[in-house]
């Protein structure tokens, strides 16, 4: 059983200050960002690790890869998986990832979406995914950072 110590919701994906924040708070030593777009962009890759803190490894997987993959880590790794949508999460756990619970740090505003916390903007996708993951037992948190309290989820379902 892989060690999932954290599964966030970030379109920023790794970035900063936030990063080494929560990989802190949660004792993560593995940051996997499970993106099909970001495996294939050497780039974002690039930059992302700048941004990792050194005490982290990075991987960047497809959801497919992730999903074939994470039941093969080790004990050792204490894994935080950084996703960019609600709908990349749902394909993970419906794809048998392991995970209990989802922290959604940030969801920016583009055309479509609505705002529903100060971090937080979704569309219908999103609703739905939202309402998937809850129907399946899945805890969902909206908190920023570890030092912040956890904001109602109620928003995401309107």
């Amino acid at each position: 059983m892989p060690n999932i110590v954290l599964t966030r919701i970030d379109n920023r994906l790794i970035h900063g200050q936030v990063a080494t924040m929560w990989s802190s708070s949660v004792g993560a030593n593995l940051l996997l960002v499970a993106n099909d777009d970001v495996a294939k962009d050497e780039f974002r890759q690039g930059l992302m690790d700048m941004a990792a803190p050194s005490f982290a490894q990075t991987r960047y997987f497809s959801i497919e890869k992730t999903i074939n993959i994470i039941h093969k880590a080790s004990e050792s790794q204490h894994i935080a998986i950084i996703c960019e949508t609600p709908q990349d999460v749902l394909k993970l756990i419906e794809g048998g990832v392991p995970i209990k619970k989802v922290n959604i740090g940030n969801m920016h505003m583009v055309e479509g979406k609505r705002q529903v916390s100060k971090a937080v903007c979704v569309d219908d996708k999103d609703i739905e995914s939202f309402k998937k993951l809850r129907k399946l037992g899945i805890e969902l948190e909206i908190r920023r950072v570890p030092s912040e309290s956890a904001e109602s989820i109620e928003e995401l379902f309107k």
